[in-house]
């Protein structure tokens, strides 16, 4: 199916559901993509990878990020 025949197709929909269509195509064109979102943890991971090694910040226990986390989604 070509894109002609797609936005043909597309206009029969309801309403409702040509928003949800179009809400999804939007949604697509912002999702960065999954190699980018690896850089992207990637450079944070090192970023604070260089924080806990420059003493800037403290490391916390998993187990107490899961407490803190648990309470709060209570």
């Amino acid at each position: 199916m070509n894109l002609k025949e797609i936005e043909r197709e597309a206009l029969y929909l309801a309403e409702s559901e040509r928003a949800m269509l179009a809400q999804k195509l939007l949604i697509s064109l912002d999702t960065p993509h999954e190699a980018e979102m690896e850089q992207e943890w990637l450079a944070t991971a090192r970023q604070r990878a260089r924080d806990l090694d420059a003493g800037r910040v403290q490391p916390v226990p998993a187990e107490e990020v899961r407490r803190k986390a648990m309470t709060l989604l209570r």
